[in-house]
């Protein structure tokens, strides 16, 4: 499928929808504590949208029953929010698209629910330390080997699992648009990144070495393989001549 280019009109729209997902995000920082539960916070998240004036395109997405994915310790992806209180040392990913007069942004946190334990405060680090050296790479000339590579090193040096079955992807007006971006990769291989390409980087490591997942009978969750936690974090980048430009920061 061919890649939708954005002019620089439609990259400000995807920038409000990005505005509006940065602040939702803030408020969640301050949501998740010890004793709320995923889908008081969902229900949140769909009232903070309504009231600026956008509204989460997820829900409804290919059946999909929710404001938010809400991924709690060993679920990497796709999680359903639910009643179970978090508690303290649990880690819970919020991944949220945004839609704001039809321009979507997207973007996932992992938050820790009071102090989580060392090695995944350091797994938490290094998977954002991953991101941003991808979103470094993410500029005109590059591939996205180039933004793959530098990702996949970094769980190599950390020893972590990388998930590869879970890829970031173009967007626009709806959530999925070509070309796929892996994060692991050939420097120099794949896609040519170009101005006004508009994608989505989204590491996902696991505290555990392999990063295998497992497809939960819902048809959406998933979950590493050896249940060990794991975390993602996600922008939306817009690829222009001055540089990587984070639409959801």
């Amino acid at each position: 499928m061919k890649i939708v280019i954005k002019s620089r009109k439609e990259i400000e729209y995807m920038r409000e929808a990005g505005r509006i997902l940065a602040a939702c995000h803030r408020e969640i920082a301050k949501w998740v504590q010890p004793g709320v539960t995923t889908l008081e916070i969902d229900a949140r998240v769909e009232e903070y949208l309504k009231g600026a004036g956008a509204s989460p395109e997820q829900k409804g997405y290919k059946g999909f029953p929710f404001a938010t994915c809400a991924s709690v310790n060993d679920v990497v992806c796709h999680g359903f929010p639910d009643r179970r209180p978090l508690q303290a040392g649990d880690v819970v990913t919020i991944d949220i698209v945004v839609n704001k007069n039809g321009w979507l942004a997207d973007s996932g946190w992992t938050y820790a629910v009071s102090e989580p334990v060392p090695a995944v405060a350091r797994l938490m680090k290094d998977t954002q330390q991953a991101l941003y050296k991808g979103i470094a790479m993410a500029k005109l000339g590059n591939t996205l080997g180039d933004i793959g590579h530098v990702i996949e090193q970094e769980a190599i040096t950390g020893g972590y699992g990388l998930v590869k079955p879970l890829v970031g992807h173009g967007i626009g007006n709806v959530i999925h648009e070509p070309p796929d971006v892996p994060c692991y990769g050939t420097p120099g291989k794949g896609r040519k990144l170009k101005e006004g390409m508009v994608i989505t980087i989204e590491p996902v490591f696991t505290l555990g070495p392999f990063g295998a997942v497992l497809w939960g009978d819902d048809g959406w969750t998933i979950s590493t393989a050896d249940g060990t936690v794991g975390v993602q974090y996600e922008h939306t980048i817009a690829i222009t001549r001055d540089g990587p430009f984070i639409l959801t920061e």
